[in-house]
């Protein structure tokens, strides 16, 4: 709207792309017209990008799905590329080698009509994630870990590079759930180096380079690796094999806890964390002292942009076949994108989820947030795959505990909270 205000051209439509993910409901059958108060954006988003000539995936079209979804597994995404777009968790692309960022409308409206974006060079930070994760742990798992131990500080003024052999063993959706959760830890962005695994997972994508095209890519791709005496501002090493399932009990990422331990007491933490503490107690209501696991649920999202890739409905599908969630829960998963959703069903998740209890969604980016309508009730319990659990976040008085896929599908059996290792 402001580049047309302005009178202003895009510089390099064939550089821009667009999709709705965020102001449109999930509910099967949805239009750009369902969610009312969206329409107008859905149908702006159309009709300005058609005006420019830029790509516009549109609702139940292929490729559409959530902008850090699609992007790269239509290899829009590709290493070494800069990539912005405004949304904060952009800089989940970085899982492919990526530098990624997400900006605001003034800096958006910069970049479309010039190609280019004035930034201050980030502080280097590196995390190196090194051993092997235990059963049952997943990315999220470590990354809740990881914003929990640091603090969701830890990264201010940052770009960080996750490194180490327990990336090098990820794949790469566990990779790009990493990424997405840098800016948890204040981070700008989040990358890591392109390897062998990275390669294989573009190839083919139908923006990627082609034929021999794609083996000259390779060979310049494996350049971007940092120096092996590469010295950061702040280096960082984690043994991922002690970490266990995690959820969140607070009203932040950063206070995340194993699924086996005990609700934190502010009495024992620094003075200065103590009213964050007893305020994220109250409003989500728990009491120190007490197991997390057992801790009653009513509403249950698999989805958002760090968890609804297809392996991330795989197992959450694994945990809920030949299953049933618990009496009183409401279970909702969307996929991450049309092609998500339909390679799930080629597969036969849906029937799985469906048999389970679960509704089965359009591709968008509930539930992240109350932004479509869609919202947990006032004082109800959510346990979800999305990436912040802030106060309101998912409707006004909505407590949101922040887990892995399978974490969330073994809650919605249990009806309570669960450890995935006794599930």
């Amino acid at each position: 709207m402001e580049m047309r205000r302005r009178g202003l051209a895009v510089r390099n439509p064939e550089l821009t792309f667009a999709t709705p993910d965020h102001a449109v409901a999930s509910s099967p059958g949805r239009t750009g017209a369902t969610f009312p108060p969206g329409e107008r954006l859905w149908a702006g988003l159309k009709t300005l990008s058609e005006a420019s000539d830029i790509r516009f995936f549109d609702l139940g079209r292929p490729g559409q799905g959530i902008v850090h979804v699609m992007a790269p597994e239509l290899g829009l995404v590709l290493p070494g590329l800069t990539l912005i777009c405004g949304d904060s968790h952009s800089c989940t692309n970085g899982g492919l080698g990526a530098l990624a960022f997400g900006v605001g409308s003034s800096e958006s409206t910069h970049a479309l009509a010039t190609q280019t974006l004035r930034q201050r060079k980030p502080k280097r930070m590196r995390i190196r994630l090194d051993s092997t994760l235990g059963p049952g742990v997943t990315a999220k798992d470590l990354i809740l870990h990881i914003i929990g131990r640091l603090g969701a500080a830890a990264g201010v003024e940052h770009a960080i590079e996750f490194a180490g052999s327990a990336v090098r063993a990820m794949n790469v959706e566990g990779r790009l759930t990493i990424c997405n959760l840098a800016v948890e830890l204040g981070a700008k962005s989040g990358l890591v180096a392109p390897d062998d695994m990275v390669f294989a997972y573009l190839q083919d994508r139908p923006f990627a380079p082609k034929g021999a095209h794609f083996a000259i890519a390779i060979d310049h791709w494996r350049r971007l690796t940092s120096d092996k005496d590469a010295v950061f501002d702040r280096d960082t090493a984690i043994d991922v094999s002690a970490v266990a399932p995690t959820v969140t009990w607070g009203t932040s990422p950063e206070q995340a806890m194993p699924v086996d331990g005990l609700i934190p007491d502010p009495a024992a933490a620094e003075p200065a964390e103590r009213a964050g503490m007893i305020a994220a107690l109250d409003y989500m209501g728990l009491e120190p002292g007490r197991p997390i696991a057992g801790t009653r649920i009513d509403w249950v999202f698999i989805g958002s942009c760090a968890n609804s890739r297809i392996g991330d409905l795989r197992a959450a599908a694994a945990m809920l076949r030949d299953r049933h969630i618990a009496d009183g829960v409401t279970a909702w998963v969307v996929p991450g994108s049309v092609a998500v959703k339909q390679q799930a069903e080629t597969e036969g998740l849906d029937r799985v989820f469906r048999a389970a209890g679960f509704e089965w969604r359009e591709p968008r980016l509930q539930p992240v947030r109350a932004a479509n309508g869609e919202r947990v009730p006032p004082g109800a319990r959510a346990i979800s795959t999305s990436n912040r659990n802030f106060v309101g976040r998912q409707g006004p008085g909505a407590r949101t505990h922040l887990a892995s896929p399978a974490m969330a599908a073994a809650a919605a059996i249990a009806g309570s909270i669960a450890d995935t290792r006794r599930s």
